[in-house]
């Protein structure tokens, strides 16, 4: 559960004077926060059972809300809920009184941020409820949080639209393959790319290249989706706008002719821990892991495929002509200038 917390507010309920030197809150109140938040929200099937509750970092942010001039100053917490064996984590009471113990006009949102077994993904936020103050009765009453039943179909395909939808969107793993496959109908002669090399030749050549690529980004989505690859995000992003700007000069002057098929599986490597990000930020059981990782790479396959299909038969085509010298000079300049701007924005 992550938990955002307005410091004005909290300094309200526990500990005045947070917001004169909100960047030194932690540094002075970390611990006690932490016993604080611990006191005050708990989780449980039947009260008699409580739920395991523990605190796994603390941070802090400050900016603007979205479409406003306002400001905002907010603990961030992520919080640990550990149910009793055997108990219902679909169907459970949440007891949170965290600020409102002390200020009856303070309201909690909660939404679900992650839903895999109805399909929910980090995109989509389905709110819940809020919790506030029963001034009727005078207390602030737990919410039970009950999601719908969800199955393993419906995760599934949700996946399978995930990978493609992050294809779709992902405009730099496109480049990276558009690039790559550019001088792929070509031959070398003379250190220089010199006219079509045959349906036959290129088709072949294209195939290596698209299936290098997949086997490079499975491999490590696989070991990075179960934890056994982890690297830092933004080393990554580096790496994938190089991958572009080397592809993009092979394709203005042969740099490793013949051999694209390796450096496809490569740099596909570098792509697939930028997909496994996504399947580790959803936080999801072994099962479950296992059909997300099958779905988010059939979906980032299939959209490769149609990207492929509607590509291939032009550049046949073209490859054929005098025109594509310019066509393929101007698209390789175009996307090295885009690959060094994104490398420098990333650094």
């Amino acid at each position: 559960m992550e938990v955002q917390i307005p410091i004005p507010e909290l300094e309200l309920a526990f500990k005045p004077g947070l917001s004169k030197e909100p960047e030194k809150l932690l540094e002075r109140w970390e611990p006690q926060l932490r016993e604080y938040l611990l006191a005050h929200i708990h989780a449980y099937n039947q009260k008699s059972r409580p739920w395991g509750i523990t605190i796994e970092k603390l941070s802090l942010s400050h900016g603007k809300y979205p479409d406003s001039n306002i400001s905002y100053q907010e603990v961030t917490a992520w919080v640990n809920l550990l149910p009793q064996t055997g108990d219902d984590t679909r169907n459970f009471y949440l007891d949170y009184d965290v600020i409102m113990h002390q200020v009856i006009n303070h309201a909690a949102l909660v939404s679900v941020r992650s839903d895999w077994e109805n399909g929910g993904m980090e995109q989509n936020k389905e709110e819940v409820q809020a919790i506030t103050w029963d001034l009727q009765n005078n207390i602030i009453p737990p919410m039970q949080v009950n999601l719908q039943k969800g199955n393993w179909w419906t995760g599934f395909v949700s996946m399978v639209k995930l990978g493609m939808h992050h294809i779709s969107e992902g405009t730099d793993h496109l480049m990276f393959l558009l690039v790559l496959l550019l001088p792929a109908t070509l031959r070398v002669n003379k250190g220089k790319w010199d006219g079509f090399g045959g349906t036959r030749n290129s088709l072949f050549g294209l195939l290596k290249i698209v299936t290098a690529f997949t086997i490079g980004h499975s491999v490590t989505l696989l070991l990075g989706a179960i934890g056994w690859v982890k690297l830092p995000t933004q080393p990554i992003e580096i790496l994938i706008a190089f991958s572009i700007l080397v592809s993009a000069v092979h394709a203005l002057r042969p740099l490793f002719p013949g051999k694209e098929m390796f450096i496809a599986a490569g740099f596909g490597l570098v792509h697939g821990l930028a997909f496994a990000s996504i399947l580790t930020n959803l936080h999801l059981d072994a099962g479950s892991t296992a059909l997300s990782i099958f779905g988010f790479n059939m979906g980032i396959e299939l959209m490769q495929l149609f990207v492929v299909a509607i590509t291939v038969p032009w550049l046949i085509i073209l490859s054929k002509k005098t025109i594509y010298t310019p066509v393929r000079i101007t698209g390789a300049i175009f996307a090295s200038l885009a690959a060094i701007v994104w490398i420098i924005q990333r650094i």
